[in-house]
């Protein structure tokens, strides 16, 4: 990123110095990367601005504790973390309007710029079981959240409309997010208000995949162009089911529901992309389910994969489905919406939501490394509750210590939390009802 992206916010940053106690790396750097706070330290080196009374690190604070204890108003999270002022005693808190004026000058963008740091350092590592014949497996797959209805966001974020052309009750924003289906941690995403599309969100954040990996695709991501770039680098390949209706000719056939097929590529594609060429190839496989046969396209060669192992793969595409679910039930606790109520705090809550998320996934993953178990052997609600009983009791006994300092101190007792697995059944989707604003009628 150039410094004229990080210019806005760089003064934010300044007093992220008290992250974590430099003269101590020792004791969670193999825990917690900090080369995104050297990284902003770097940047701010040459700021000069007043100090405020609410340092940037207990703003930072706040936002990830927001998502921890959703249904507490902002002023309430506060309190339970004991977020202060620098400069008077740790029983001295800010007034609400305090707190709300903090989150707006410290913005959406460094939470943002935190986001994808940690996220670019974290997709980088392995834990047991985290490859699949060699490749990291990740998964790819958009959610929706909803906002207040205001004129503001309704504006910004739009909405969908419903079968009788009227709109959603609630302006929605796009999360189109990568997944590692091991650990389930996002290590990358992207947000968007609703009227831009899961396709073209997916393709800007493609090219950060590192080399050797797979990606486990839904259908609504069906496009020659996206697959096509996915495809480029270093031993990288997807996944997807195949698309109703699509037409194919078999080009050769490696077994009995194994085959070399070719697809032409549509000329809209081709006039919007025009590096892609008139047909392009990708190996079917067709396997038996218990309700019938199911059919997938991937980019892997047959003569290095099998194609019953890649049957067996592509079920795990189900994993990001249950991150999704950790973030809008177990931390959002199914709420409607979002809580806030101003353009770029929304933004600002939901990568603190993602950032949150992560931090709580890699504290899980940590410590079942040290159980010589896998991350998804942990129960996340478990964790998450865990976790915020913890900041509660680290923020009464230091209210003023370091993001960093307050997180390394999470480790212990996480180990308790493991759970057995369980084969799912298998039953078919279902379209969910539409939450509304408005109370169900009394019978």
């Amino acid at each position: 990123m150039t410094s004229d992206f990080f210019m806005p916010f760089q003064h934010d940053l300044l007093d992220l110095r008290d992250l974590f106690n430099f003269s101590n790396l020792s004791s969670f750097t193999h825990n917690i990367p900090v080369k995104w706070v050297e990284s902003a330290l770097r940047l701010s080196e040459s700021a000069t601005i007043r100090r405020r009374r609410l340092p940037s690190d207990q703003v930072l604070w706040l936002v990830l504790g927001m998502a921890i204890f959703r249904e507490e108003p902002v002023h309430e999270v506060a309190r339970r973390l004991n977020i202060c002022t620098k400069s008077l005693a740790s029983d001295s808190l800010l007034a609400r309007s305090g707190i709300s004026h903090a989150r707006q000058r410290l913005g959406s963008e460094p939470v943002e710029w935190l986001f994808r740091e940690t996220g670019g350092h974290w997709r980088h590592e392995r834990y047991p079981e985290d490859e699949w014949n060699g490749l990291q497996v990740f998964a790819m797959d958009g959610a929706l959240f909803r906002t207040h209805d205001t004129p503001e966001l309704r504006e910004h974020f739009g909405s969908g409309n419903t079968s009788t052309k009227r709109q959603t009750p609630f302006p929605m924003l796009r999360l189109v997010a990568l997944m590692n289906v091991r650990s389930h941690i996002i290590v990358d995403a992207q947000v968007s208000p609703y009227r831009r599309g899961e396709i073209p969100l997916a393709e800007t954040f493609i090219n950060h995949i590192p080399s050797r990996f797979i990606t486990l695709l839904d259908k609504g991501f069906w496009s020659a162009n996206l697959l096509s770039l996915i495809h480029q680098g270093d031993d990288r390949h997807w996944l997807i089911p195949e698309k109703k209706g699509l037409i194919q000719k078999v080009i050769d056939t490696y077994d009995e529901g194994d085959e070399l097929v070719e697809m032409k590529v549509s000329p809209q594609a081709r006039k919007q992309h025009p590096y892609l060429g008139e047909t392009w190839q990708a190996r079917r496989v067709t396997y038996k389910t218990k309700t019938g046969h199911k059919t997938i396209l991937t980019s892997l060669p047959a003569t290095e994969y099998n194609a019953e192992a890649i049957a067996l793969l592509y079920k795990e595409r189900w994993e990001i489905e249950l991150g999704f679910r950790d973030i809008k039930s177990s931390m959002q606790g199914n709420a409607i919406t979002l809580r806030s109520k101003k353009v770029d705090l929304v933004y600002q809550e939901l990568w603190g939501l993602l950032l949150s998320y992560n931090v709580i996934r890699r504290e899980a993953a940590m410590a079942a490394i040290q159980f010589d178990r896998s991350p998804s052997d942990i129960r996340f609600k478990a964790v998450c509750d865990y976790i915020a009983v913890q900041l509660i009791v680290m923020a009464a006994s230091n209210p003023l210590s370091g993001t960093g300092r307050r997180l390394s101190e999470l480790r212990s007792g996480i180990g308790s939390l493991f759970l057995e697995r369980r084969s799912r059944p298998t039953t078919p989707r279902t379209v969910k009802i539409s939450k509304t604003r408005y109370p169900a009628p009394l019978k």
